[in-house]
């Protein structure tokens, strides 16, 4: 057996580990990506709702109360997205349930606002769902520097 051969064999382990946290770690940069993203628009959503912005319609019924309230709760979700994303960047496991917290209620919260904008809403909720599921199969695994 040479040199050669015991590479090779030595090798094969750790080239099956490397593929799967290379796709593990696109997922980790797309949720952190997407709720940093999500995050901003929800700011920005929250600010508009607060100053009762044109943008709204303003005859939709809100499950929480009204438009004003109902901005103040994206403006302190977005701001926790923020944050979430900085800390699924960091790379730990806080940061990973974090992140799974934050989507999961940036997902219950689209789904409330599907009276007043059903097709955005849905879309939210979509890339919440694939959020989560981003950090839940691959948030754990540390990246390599």
């Amino acid at each position: 057996m040479s040199t050669l051969d015991t590479g090779m064999q030595s090798g094969t382990a750790g080239d099956r580990a490397g593929p799967d946290e290379a796709r593990g770690a696109g997922w980790v940069l797309f949720a952190g990506i997407m709720l940093m993203l999500a995050g901003i628009l929800n700011v920005v959503y929250g600010i508009a709702a607060i100053g009762d912005s044109s943008f709204f319609v303003h005859d939709t019924r809100y499950i929480l109360s009204g438009l004003n309230t109902w901005g103040w709760v994206m403006l302190i979700l977005g701001a926790l997205q923020v944050a979430a994303a900085y800390s699924v960047w960091a790379g730990n496991r806080f940061g990973m349930w974090f992140g799974i917290v934050v989507a999961g209620l940036n997902s219950i919260g689209a789904l409330l606002s599907i009276p007043a904008y059903p097709f955005w809403s849905l879309a939210v909720f979509a890339v919440d769902v694939l959020v989560i599921y981003g950090l839940a199969a691959y948030g754990g695994q540390r990246r390599p520097l």
